[in-house]
C-alpha cells in the first residue's frame, strides 16, 4: 500500500503538472470571449499555472468526501481483490485530515477507529516542529508547478465541448534536454498527456495521460511499468474553483523486480463545501 501511495502521488503530480490548470479565475467582467482565441499553447498553460496556485489556496479551505476503490487485477485484467474506503476529508487546525467512515460497506472496525482517533489526537497536538515539517512536505509536493513550462512542450491541437463547456485541447510531451529539478522533476520526461482546459476561465476539465518510460520509486523497490494510464476529471465547485471529481489509474508495477502488480484504482470526490470558520469539522 505504501508503494501504491507513492506511485499515486508521483504520477498524479506529474500529470497534474502537465495539465497545469487544476483551478482558475474568470476574466474581467465584460471582457470579450474571443480575445482568448488568439492565445498560443504556452500562454494558455502559463495562465493555467497562475490560476492553479490561486485555486490550491482556495481548496485548502474546503472539506469533501472521498471514495477510494482499489482493485488488484490478474494478467487478463480480471479482478482478483477489491478494497473500498469512504473517507471524510476535513480540516483540523487548518491541516487536512482524512477520517475513515466506511470500509467495504461496513463501519470502521475498532482497530481502524482507534487508529483514526490516534491520528486526530496527534494532529490536534501538533508541535511547532511537526507543523514546520508538514508544511515543508506540502510545499515540496507543489513545487513542481513552476517547472512545467520548461519540462514540457505544449501543442494546441483543437477545441472541444467537454461536460458542456468549451475547452482548449492540448498535447503535452516531454521537452528534449530538460534538466530535472525537484522531487518529481525526474518523472517529467517519462510521462505525456492530453489536456482539456476551460476556455472561459482556464480551469482544468480533464487530463488523459500515460507513462511512456518505466521508472523506479521507493529507492528502486518498485518499478512502474510503461503503459500505466491515468485519467483525471474535474468540475467547477465554486467561484472559478475547480476540484477533482474522478481519478482513475491503471498501473503495472514490479516490486523488487520479481512480483508483478496490476492495479486499477478509482478515486471519486464529492460534496465539496467551504470548511467551518473554526477549521475543525471532524465528528467522532
Amino acid at each position: 500500500m505504501e508503494i501504491l501511495a507513492k506511485f499515486r502521488m508521483g504520477t498524479l503530480l506529474v500529470m497534474v503538472a502537465a495539465s497545469s490548470a487544476l483551478f482558475a479565475q474568470s476574466g474581467a467582467p465584460g471582457e470579450p470571449q474571443n480575445q482568448t482565441s488568439i492565445l498560443d499553447a504556452r500562454q494558455i498553460v502559463g495562465l493555467s499555472i497562475a490560476a492553479t496556485e490561486r485555486s490550491w489556496q482556495a481548496l485548502d479551505h474546503y472539506i469533501y468526501m472521498q471514495r477510494d476503490e482499489d482493485r488488484r487485477l490478474d494478467s487478463l485484467g480480471r479482478m482478483k481483490s477489491e478494497n473500498v474506503e469512504v473517507t471524510r476529508m476535513s480540516l483540523v487546525n487548518g491541516a487536512r485530515f482524512g477520517q475513515l467512515v466506511e470500509h467495504n460497506g461496513q463501519l470502521p472496525s475498532v482497530t481502524e477507529q482507534r487508529k483514526s482517533d490516534e491520528d486526530l489526537d496527534k494532529l490536534q497536538h501538533e508541535t511547532p516542529t511537526e507543523k514546520t515539517e508538514r508544511l515543508r512536505k506540502e510545499q515540496e509536493n507543489k513545487s513542481f508547478l513552476h517547472e512545467v513550462l520548461k519540462a514540457f512542450d505544449f501543442h494546441l491541437v483543437g477545441e472541444e465541448i467537454v461536460a458542456g463547456r468549451p475547452a482548449y485541447v492540448l498535447q503535452a510531451t516531454p521537452h528534449p534536454g530538460y534538466q530535472a529539478n525537484g522531487k518529481y522533476g525526474k518523472l517529467f520526461s517519462k510521462v505525456e498527456g492530453k489536456l482539456w482546459i476551460d476556455k472561459q476561465n482556464f480551469g482544468w476539465i480533464k487530463v488523459d495521460g500515460q507513462v511512456t518510460q518505466s521508472f523506479s520509486i521507493g529507492l528502486f523497490v518498485a518499478r512502474v511499468q510503461q503503459g500505466s494510464h491515468i485519467i483525471l476529471e474535474q468540475a467547477c465547485v465554486g467561484d472559478a474553483v475547480w476540484a477533482p471529481q474522478r481519478l482513475e489509474m491503471r498501473a503495472s508495477a514490479r516490486i523488487l523486480f520479481l512480483k508483478s502488480l496490476d492495479i486499477d484504482r478509482i478515486l471519486m470526490y464529492s460534496d465539496y463545501r467551504p470548511a467551518p470558520d473554526n477549521s475543525y469539522s471532524v465528528s467522532r
